[in-house]
Order: C-alpha cells, then sequence, then structure tokens
C-alpha cells in the first residue's frame, strides 16, 4: 500500500489527487459520502438580553447580545492566561469573552469590555452560561410567590412581565 502526504489545500486539490490514483489502490467510496451533509438541528448560538447593559465609551447602552456554545478549548485556554493564573477569579472574565460572539453593535467582545460589565449582568451571563453549556437550554422554572404557580421562563431576553 502507498502512502501519501496531502498538505492544506482546497478540496479539489484534494480530489485531483486522489483521482490521478489506480482504480485499484482507491476503496469503493460510500454512499454517505456522495451525500450532502444532514442538517442536525444543534442549536450553537443563544440571544441573550443583560438586565442592565453594558455602556460603552461613547455611552450607548448594549443590552442583546448572543453566545455560542463553549468548546473544550474555551475551557482549557482560561487555565494558561497569566490573568487567571494571578487571580483565579478572573477566570470567569477570559472564559465569557471568548464564548460571547455579539454585545449590542459590538462583534469584536474581549476580556476588557467584559471587565467593565456591572456585576449583575456578569452574574447573568455566568448563569447564562452554565444553563447554555450544561443544561442545553436557557429555561428555568420559577414558582409564582403570591399564588406559588409554577411555569418556566426563558432567561434568553424578554422584559420581565413580558409574555
Amino acid at each position: 500500500m502507498r502512502r501519501r502526504t496531502v498538505t492544506a489545500g482546497s478540496l479539489e486539490e484534494i480530489l485531483e489527487a486522489t483521482a490521478s490514483a489506480p482504480a485499484a489502490e482507491q476503496p469503493p467510496a460510500p454512499a454517505a459520502r456522495t451525500a450532502a451533509p444532514q442538517e442536525h438541528g444543534l442549536r450553537t448560538e443563544f440571544e441573550f438580553e443583560l438586565p442592565r447593559g453594558y455602556v460603552d465609551e461613547a455611552g450607548t447602552v448594549h443590552r442583546q447580545g448572543a453566545m455560542r456554545l463553549a468548546t473544550a478549548r474555551d475551557e482549557l485556554r482560561p487555565q494558561i492566561d497569566l490573568r487567571v493564573k494571578e487571580n483565579p477569579a478572573y477566570l470567569s472574565v477570559v472564559l465569557l469573552s471568548q464564548v460571547i460572539t455579539r454585545l449590542g453593535t459590538i462583534t469584536d467582545v474581549h476580556a476588557g469590555i467584559v471587565e467593565r460589565m456591572y456585576a449583575t449582568d456578569v452574574a447573568f451571563l455566568q448563569d447564562f452560561y452554565r444553563r447554555v453549556n450544561s443544561e442545553g437550554h436557557t429555561r428555568a422554572a420559577v414558582t409564582c410567590p403570591h399564588c406559588e404557580g409554577s411555569f418556566e421562563v426563558d432567561l434568553s431576553g424578554g422584559r420581565l412581565g413580558e409574555s
């Protein structure tokens, strides 16, 4: 059996390199490879609305945002960050800055932005992160303090009292 070295190139280059091999060397292509990739329906990004909102240098308040699912790399990267090594509490700041994809009109969310958020918003985002990455949804079970009726609310957006 002959080995081939394939460099990172376009799909067309890889197909051309393998097409020139004799037909006896190539295994028959499975039918699944020729079919288009299936849409798996996994939700990877979740919208949210901050309780207070991030105020940028121009005084604009940003409340709506989006957070993506965390990867193993997202969880491991803060462990080698010097800021986290000096202050373990900084871990959540670094982690949130990696998974927040948008905050209002800001698309480059970095640790400096998360640092300047109100504590209530950071606490909200930490809980939101836990729900999205551990439980896979943004719903929370609540009980009415007046009638003691139980129901679910979606933490991803909307003002309290709105349906």
